[in-house]
């Protein structure tokens, strides 16, 4: 550990490299989120196997290792299968997702072809090439990191200043054209930067994981917002610390890939915000769903023990009634009596007068709404919400009298709506 720190402090390649996956990381997340909103995630996947006979082709005419050379056949192909999957999905029957299908298995087996091919040269075996697929930055020389970095770095500046045009583009492309956008050159400008961050790309992380790098940092980032500005940040955020942890954590041992280590730091940062996030996470939804169903049996039970006419009821009987799990009855059970709704000595169980009131208050509601399903045009834009709400668990006088005033409203315009409303049984509750 200590001479990994020594290296990124006194090593400058070692910087250039962090500083140039940091960058691809960011870019690739920023870029990465309006290609998940735009349903076009594969085509990363497509343009990254299509990089690689165009790099095989730039190596087999130059017949040797130039970065900048071998980074422009890659794109030459990236940018021919990105733009014949358009072709394909515009003039023939056949979905985007197996014309994405059809030109990466065409372009991948090429590659690895050509591939082939070139380990048969003279020179092929110090080619390097085996490096594309699975990404090795350290094998990056100083220029190629500059490279790379300044390439990230104007990817990232380009999309800020396009940020608005892509963004009405991406979510309402018919408004686009009705403001006067260029939406056909904004397709083909994004899918133009598309293409280049994965060339860059793929000498780090590889042909065969760069489209994780495209997804996994703005999949992660939408479980935490729903703003498109927050979520592009958030998304460039953990691209740029899965580009940076993967990198270092490959130095620490010789011979390791960089591309696996950065799109499995990704992979962790999304498994956290998968479970952890506040609205979108699988326990936030857990508990939600909890407090929900233990609300409905709250609801339930009150209403059930009321029904009873202030009778006492066995707990036992009430249970199985209540067709619950008898951990959550005894959960909801605490809560009506810690709310003064039950009185439950000796697991015999009574209701008090705030829980009558209470329980009213819940078949109101209940009342209402199907008042409002029966009849949706004239009820529907009555608000009920409120009264499950009140916390002395009973409408209020002038509550009464602005309710009673919508019913009086919606019957003078609908005659054969026979709705009056008035005291229950508690004095303080209403019912219809």
């Amino acid at each position: 550990m200590n001479h990994l720190w020594q290296s990124i402090a006194t090593d400058g390649n070692t910087q250039w490299v962090l500083f140039s996956t940091l960058l691809l990381g960011i870019a690739s997340g920023v870029l990465g989120s309006f290609a998940l909103l735009r349903k076009q995630s594969l085509i990363g996947d497509a343009v990254a196997h299509a990089a690689l006979p165009g790099i095989c082709f730039a190596f087999m005419f130059i017949g040797e290792k130039n970065f900048f050379v071998l980074l422009t056949g890659a794109a030459a192909t990236g940018l021919l299968a990105a733009y014949t999957i358009q072709l394909i999905t515009n003039t023939t029957r056949i979905k985007e997702d197996t014309a994405i299908c059809l030109v990466l298995s065409v372009f991948f087996g090429l590659g690895i072809v050509l591939l082939t091919k070139v380990a048969q040269m003279p020179t092929g075996n110090q080619s390097g090439l085996d490096d594309f697929i699975f990404g090795q930055a350290a094998s990056l020389v100083g220029r190629d990191v500059q490279l790379m970095g300044l390439t990230a770095a104007a990817l990232i500046i380009i999309t800020t200043l396009l940020f608005k045009e892509f963004k009405v583009s991406t979510f309402d492309p018919q408004f686009a054209k009705g403001i006067g956008l260029p939406v056909g050159f904004l397709n083909f400008w994004f899918v133009s930067l598309l293409v280049i961050t994965v060339v860059i790309g793929i000498q780090a992380v590889g042909v065969i994981l760069m489209a994780a790098l495209l997804i996994t940092p703005s999949i992660s980032a939408r479980y935490w917002t729903d703003s498109l500005s927050t979520m592009v940040f958030i998304s460039g955020v953990i691209g740029g610390i899965s580009g940076a942890t993967g990198t270092l954590i490959s130095t620490m041992g010789k011979g390791l890939s960089t591309g696996p280590f950065i799109v499995l730091t990704a992979t962790a940062i999304f498994i956290v915000s998968l479970l952890f996030s506040p609205n979108r996470g699988l326990i936030s939804i857990f508990m939600r769903r909890a407090r929900n169903d233990d609300r409905l049996a709250i609801r339930f039970i009150l209403k059930k023990v009321y029904e009873m006419g202030g009778e006492s009821i066995n707990e036992r009987n009430l249970w199985r009634i209540s067709a619950i799990s008898k951990m959550r009855f005894t959960r909801v059970m605490k809560q009506l009596v810690k709310n003064g709704y039950i009185m439950n000595p000796g697991g015999v169980i009574t209701i008090t007068d705030s829980g009558s009131i209470k329980a009213e208050q819940f078949r109101f509601v209940d009342e209402l709404i199907e008042l409002k399903e029966m009849y949706p045009g004239e009820l529907g834009s009555l608000d009920i919400n409120w009264i499950e709400n009140q916390e002395e668990g009973a409408i209020s006088g002038d509550q009464l009298k602005k309710l009673q005033l919508k019913m009086t409203e919606v019957y003078s315009q609908n005659p054969f709506l026979n709705i009056k409303v008035r005291a229950g049984r508690g004095g303080q509750g209403y019912e219809l």
